[in-house]
């Protein structure tokens, strides 16, 4: 009797598991379809781990910057603007997207490109030294690295930042320039510093320097004149560090947005478009060089 038992309890489980692994492939199969079907109602797939949209239905283009870095990208009123800001607004509008404004850390760039949070960097990106990391549009700005000192102050030329504290933002070209091995010159000029501090962005550095715990800030040449635009206090030495260039940064191999956005630009370029917004924030068009 009790092997009887045993024997129909054996056969009560199979029928069990049996019916369980057909209700959890009918569930598979349900998930699986639904998931479809999502993708095409949103025109969304996904790819290497990231959603993208189908092609031709592109509704958002994000731009990762630096939100303290004018005239290019900074915050005003509650509000993100600048010229490199407002050149993606009109692209985002001549191809109907939304334009998403995302201020990120300037050393966790990659990370956000490469993650998908963010289709470009765009906000005074330098190509130099970066050519190969990145999927570039062509150059859109010829700008220069400097040292910008207090105004009244005892540094009149780099030479007088010997046993100096400068600042320097981390990640940045300026602090690639004062570490380049191959330029002997600038290379020398940064070991004379009593101390070459990395900053996370060049609002902190500036106070420092007015308030006098810092002697100069190695920065972008355009960063620079929008602060002393505004500060009587600020100068910049006649002494360049480097010259670069500036370009629109995307992920490798995303070549068709690259080509969509610099067509755009082709054209704003032409139209006079570009130059309306760089008199909107006082850039030295003389310094811009699409379509050259």
């Amino acid at each position: 009797m009790k092997k009887k038992m045993t024997l129909m309890m054996a056969g009560v489980l199979a029928v069990g598991i049996l019916a369980t692994g057909c209700g959890n492939k009918n569930a598979e199969t349900t998930a699986d379809t639904a998931a479809e079907t999502t993708t095409e109602a949103t025109g969304e797939s996904k790819v290497d781990g990231e959603t993208a949209a189908a092609a031709g239905e592109r509704t958002t283009f994000t731009v990762g910057f630096d939100a303290s870095f004018p005239p290019y990208g900074y915050q005003e009123n509650g509000e993100y603007v600048g010229f490199d800001l407002d050149l993606a607004q009109e692209v985002c509008d001549r191809n109907g997207w939304e334009l998403v404004k995302t201020p990120i850390d300037w050393d966790a760039k990659d990370m956000e490109l490469n993650s998908g949070a963010i289709d470009c960097i765009w906000n005074g990106f330098t190509i130099n030294g970066r050519e190969d990391a990145y999927t570039w549009s062509e150059p859109y700005i010829d700008n220069t690295q400097v040292f910008a000192v207090k105004k009244e102050g005892d540094i009149t030329s780099a030479a007088d930042l010997a046993g100096k504290i400068v600042l320097v933002q981390a990640d940045s070209s300026a602090l690639a320039a004062l570490k380049d091995e191959e330029n002997p010159e600038i290379k020398a000029l940064a070991d004379s510093f009593g101390e070459l501090i990395e900053v996370q962005e060049y609002e902190s550095a500036l106070m420092e320097l007015e308030a006098g715990s810092a002697d100069a800030v190695a920065m972008d040449e355009g960063v620079a004149r929008a602060k002393m635009s505004k500060n009587d206090n600020i100068t910049i030495l006649e002494d360049v560090i480097s010259k670069e260039q500036y370009g629109i940064g995307f992920k490798l191999g995303n070549e068709e947005l690259r080509d969509q956005v610099w067509n755009t630009l082709l054209e704003m370029e032409a139209d006079g478009t570009v130059d309306e917004i760089a008199d909107k924030y006082d850039i030295n068009k003389d310094n811009i060089c699409i379509g050259e």
